[in-house]
């Protein structure tokens, strides 16, 4: 048997390098090529993605679909769904997502050399609350808050909330309760609803599971993230006059929290009544001062300040949800 010399075995070395090189590179070029289009359907716990399989220069495609992950870059070993075999336009439904999280999509195609992916797409699920009204969520530093006031009408297990339209009863009330602004539904849209203190801390809950009504310290994270109580009410505030009456000063919404004046039940000159629309957004923090009073916090057309208050619990304020 003849034997290698020493000479001889950098060359054989580079030989079987390139033998692997080369089949490595082929057997990934006959792997189907295949891209990540679109995604439509975005809800809060689902979403359609929509890819194609433009061609297979090997075998034929014998699985293809849509994998995702809460992690850029996601495979087939992350969460998966599939759709018929072949070649051409296909859409993937995806479900079982939590609501209000990013997460990470791309298709990908198989067939016996392999799988390839397309490219990878970004999307972030709608907030949905127990009456089915959906919003979007915006991450702002470490918290996730939703984009809109609640509106929800019952709470997390489906129990009603008191829903109290005579201003006279609001001022007695030591129990929970929530009303929209001048009683017209209108306003709901737009603005959501107005809650007294009761009804953000009853222990059933106006926040779906996995998210809860904005404390103080919720609060005072967020302000100081945007800069301080001075500043912070521009960068929350939405632009422009359309519900914000003029001047809105220092609205940029910059921060994507969108906040606009839906208004406040409360006390003025001894009368209960509705106060504020389109001036001024007030919203509760979770939290107690004494037995008559909570926390709010308040944003004016005519300030970019955030303003922290004391409150009475029978006063009627909006609600924004942090996710926990």
């Amino acid at each position: 048997m003849k034997r290698i010399s020493k000479l001889q075995i950098p060359f054989l070395l580079a030989g079987l390098l390139l033998v692997v090189l080369t089949y490595g590179c082929q057997d990934k070029a006959s792997r189907p090529v295949v891209q990540t289009k679109s995604l439509t359907g975005i809800k809060a716990t689902t979403v359609t993605c929509w890819g194609n399989v433009p061609s297979d220069p090997g075998s034929s495609v014998t699985e293809r679909g849509a994998c995702w992950s809460t992690k850029s870059n996601p495979t087939t070993s992350s969460s998966k769904a599939t759709t018929t075999a072949g070649t051409g336009n296909f859409s993937v439904s995806v479900s079982g997502l939590t609501m209000g999280t990013k997460y990470y999509i791309r298709c990908y195609a198989t067939n016996k050399s392999g799988t390839n992916y397309g490219a990878e797409l970004t999307f972030t699920t709608l907030f949905e609350d127990y009456n089915g009204n959906t919003c979007e969520t915006v991450t702002i530093g470490s918290q996730i808050w939703m984009t809109e006031n609640l509106k929800v009408k019952n709470y997390r297990a489906g129990n009603a909330i008191s829903n109290v339209t005579d201003l006279t009863s609001w001022s007695n009330l030591t129990s929970e309760a929530y009303c929209v602004y001048d009683n017209n539904s209108t306003n709901k849209t737009t603005y959501g609803s107005l809650y007294n203190w009761y009804a953000v801390n009853d222990s059933r809950n106006v926040a779906p599971t996995g998210w809860h009504v904005a404390t103080k310290a919720d609060w005072t994270t967020l302000i100081n993230n945007l800069g301080g109580a001075s500043v912070a009410g521009g960068i929350l505030k939405e632009v422009g006059t359309t519900h914000w009456t003029e001047t809105n000063t220092g609205a940029t919404n910059t921060s994507g929290f969108t906040a606009l004046p839906g208004g406040y039940i409360a006390s003025e000159n001894n009368t209960y009544g509705f106060y504020g629309l389109g001036t001024v957004g007030q919203w509760w923090a979770a939290d107690e001062i004494d037995s008559k009073n909570g926390y709010s916090i308040s944003l004016s057309n005519s300030s970019a300040q955030v303003v922290t208050a004391n409150s009475a619990k029978q006063s009627g304020f909006s609600v924004r949800c942090v996710k926990d």
